[in-house]
């Protein structure tokens, strides 16, 4: 080969091939070839409108270069809306759907053909491509993101035996019939869960479109925002954050999203920001129609988020003919902060405080507490704030449980100073007034916490816990079933409470079912696996398999050997001593030792 026959060039790559061909040509060979044919001539056309030149076409491939990027993503856009009109015409198991790459790089042309590194790449953005849809690379994202009325999602870095560095990958979500954007109609027989008779909805978590992990809690935050606000209306049935967020950087249908947690509405939404700039798109979905209700886009200044989040709550409930009562209007809208940089510290520590563990906890008080130095009428940052002491008296992270909890009870009654009807200081003090030992006061807190938002999982998932310390069982088991059933990815905590509960009333055969399932979360690292086996001890010992039930016991001192029925007694408050007496004894007979020092490890 001569050296001077070679020459390299800078230039904008478009790889395109079929998803499935094979399956297509092996169903019908001569229509799938007649399409094939019709299709690659919109193509061909397209690419030389936009001032491209097709380098190649083998079987179902085609390779195209433009001397400008811009040129090659808006061919790629119309190329994928001219063919999605045809594949509408035409039946499912016949339809034709490409998946386009674009890259801009350095490739080396030999003839009329282009080798290289730049061909690599755009092959591998093809093949990440929804069918339907198209993928760009970072240096093509760069230059056309403001020279295009597109917008994208930044998929990662993703990298290819090929290709020698991670190459950047972002999807073109404007591609009207990607696949990623279809939305296939749920089915009520799929359910996990019977369809509520109310409005039900699910709004997942805002997509971070900037590409930086650092905005992430811009959208987290319009996204629980929005979750709060409506919550608190009763003819509305709505999915907790934490079952929403389990969604969060996966890739998810609206049909898969309503099927598992048993909704009809889906929101789905993306944020990105420059500067002090916004744009945050938001659309409603009606899953059992596949139709979009509505679907907006905003463009604002950052300092006008939280008009904004007001704006698309208003939207969702007119769109669901909803009628809200004047206390859920004053509810719904009462914003917690002004205050831009207190509102991101507060959403940055409730997102560590979720995490349960000591140093997350740490990390999350030192954010709240700074949201409160910006703003001292941050009520929600009190109200997080004292749940991180909770957690510290709860769970022993701190040197006097004794002090945490009066630390916690101090901050929830400067949040009942500044807003008393919050839902989440009221289930704050529910938990407060019941290690305290204050029985009653607890279950009247957690009653009117419920009231104020009857779409509160955690806020049912407390009292039932009240219930279940009360003695008042069946009680505790509803609250605690319909905790669940608002989110259906809930808390490992909650298995625990459904499951003493279930012992205490001898249905021994579901107790032993919830802690089996605790045990599993507590091995996923979602609660500690040593009390999920002293339970499930404490039931085999009423069914009188105390053999089975010394050797749970055993495996739970050797994760635990500080473990033992003095400790256990002071962190139970029970409020009748029989109840607590009768856990005690069962467990003693499971093996469980008077004091840590005769644990055996």
């Amino acid at each position: 080969m001569a050296q001077n026959a070679l020459q390299r060039k800078l230039i904008a790559i478009l790889s395109a091939d079929v998803k499935g061909y094979s399956r297509l040509m092996g169903q019908d060979e001569n229509g799938a070839v007649q399409t094939l044919r019709a299709y690659r001539d919109v193509m061909f056309n397209l690419i030389t409108r936009h001032r491209g030149r097709v380098v190649d076409s083998p079987g179902d491939n085609v390779l195209a270069e433009f001397a400008s990027v811009v040129d090659a993503v808006r061919c790629a856009v119309e190329i994928q809306e001219e063919l999605a009109e045809r594949n509408a015409k035409i039946p499912d198991g016949q339809k034709m759907e490409y998946r386009i790459g674009v890259n801009l790089g350095d490739v080396i042309q030999e003839g009329e053909k282009i080798y290289g590194d730049g061909v690599n790449v755009a092959a591998r953005l093809e093949s990440l491509a929804e069918p339907g849809g198209v993928c760009i690379s970072g240096i093509a994202y760069d230059q056309i993101k403001k020279k295009l009325n597109l917008e994208y999602q930044f998929v990662g870095k993703k990298s290819s035996k090929n290709i020698e560095e991670p190459v950047d990958v972002y999807r073109v979500l404007s591609v009207p019939d990607a696949e990623a954007h279809r939305v296939i109609k749920a089915k009520v027989e799929r359910m996990a869960f019977p369809l509520p008779e109310k409005p039900s909805i699910a709004v997942l978590p805002f997509t971070n479109m900037s590409g930086d992990p650092t905005q992430e809690y811009i959208g987290d935050g319009i996204s629980e925002n929005i979750i709060t606000a409506l919550s608190v209306c009763s003819e509305m049935f709505v999915i907790a954050r934490n079952s929403t967020f389990t969604y969060k950087g996966r890739p998810t249908r609206v049909q898969q999203v309503a099927e598992e947690l048993g909704v009809r509405y889906v929101l789905e939404g993306s944020v990105q920001k420059s500067g002090d700039r916004l744009r945050v798109t938001a659309q409603l979905i009606d899953a059992l129609t596949g139709h979009h209700l509505w679907s907006e886009k905003y463009d604002r200044k950052m300092g006008e988020l939280f008009d904004l989040q007001d704006e698309i709550t208003k939207k969702i409930v007119v769109s669901l003919q909803v009628e809200l009562t004047h206390g859920e209007q004053a509810r719904a809208y009462a914003k917690s902060t002004d205050n831009l940089e207190a509102w991101s510290y507060g959403v940055k520590g409730n997102y560590l405080l979720d995490r349960f563990n000591k140093e997350d906890n740490v990390k999350a008080r030192k954010l709240l507490e700074a949201a409160i130095k910006l703003d001292a009428g941050y009520v929600l940052a009190y109200v997080w704030l004292g749940a991180t002491h909770t957690a510290d008296g709860a769970y022993g992270w701190s040197e006097s449980p004794v002090d945490s909890w009066k630390r916690a009870h101090e901050l929830a009654q400067k949040a009942l100073a500044l807003d008393d009807k919050g839902a989440s200081v009221h289930a704050l003090l529910t938990l407060i007034y019941l290690f305290q030992r204050q029985h009653d006061k607890a279950i009247t807190e957690g009653k009117l916490a419920i009231s104020l938002d009857p779409n509160f999982s955690i806020g049912h998932a407390h009292l039932a816990g009240t219930m279940f310390f009360s003695g008042r069982f069946e009680e505790a088991i509803a609250l605690m079933k319909k905790a669940m059933r608002l989110s259906p990815y809930y808390p490992a905590f909650y298995l625990n409470y459904l499951g003493r509960s279930y012992a205490f009333m001898g249905r021994y055969e579901e107790a032993t079912a919830t802690f089996k399932q605790l045990f599993d979360r507590g091995r996923k690292g979602e609660y500690p696996a040593e009390w999920a086996l002293i339970y499930l001890a404490r039931v085999y010992v009423e069914l009188g398999r105390e053999d089975e039930a010394r050797a749970l016991m055993a495996e739970a001192l050797k994760i635990d050997p500080s473990l033992s029925s003095e400790s256990f007694k002071e962190g139970q408050p029970f409020k009748n001593p029989a109840h607590k007496q009768r856990e005690l004894e069962t467990l003693r007979k499971a093996g469980l030792p008077e004091k840590a020092s005769q644990a055996v490890p």
